[in-house]
């Protein structure tokens, strides 16, 4: 299983990737470099990515999932709910491919502010 190193100003977190399209698609484009969105208990940023939905995409999934939105096209870091959950759920606006997880405590997630810049490496 690869990793991942997610930068975000001065907070870092390491995230597995699984062996999936999106998985292998997301490692090809590293490093990756953006400004974040945060929307609820998500970050999400633009990726030069484009693939389909995968056949197990959802749209409710864990805290720490790492997940690919096509119609952004974006990556996904999820830590709490959006504004579409119901409840404690994280949520997706829409369906997303599943492609990782982070390690260790997400919701470390919560102090990263709206257009903070992000850096995706293989570790």
């Amino acid at each position: 299983m690869n990793r991942i190193k997610i930068q975000i100003e001065d907070l870092s977190v390491e995230a597995e990737v699984y062996d999936s399209p999106t998985g292998e698609a997301i490692l090809a484009a590293l490093p990756l470099e953006a400004r974040v969105n945060v929307w609820g208990k998500e970050i999400y940023f633009d990726v030069p990515i484009s693939m389909e939905l995968e056949t197990n995409a959802r749209e409710i999934v864990d805290v720490g999932d790492t997940g690919y939105w096509p119609a952004g096209p974006a990556f996904c870091i999820f830590f709490g709910p959006t504004p579409v959950s119901q409840g404690a759920e994280p949520r997706a606006y829409s369906p997303v491919n599943i492609f990782g997880k982070v390690k260790g405590d997400a919701t470390v997630l919560n102090q990263v502010a709206d257009g903070a810049s992000i850096k995706v490496t293989a570790i």
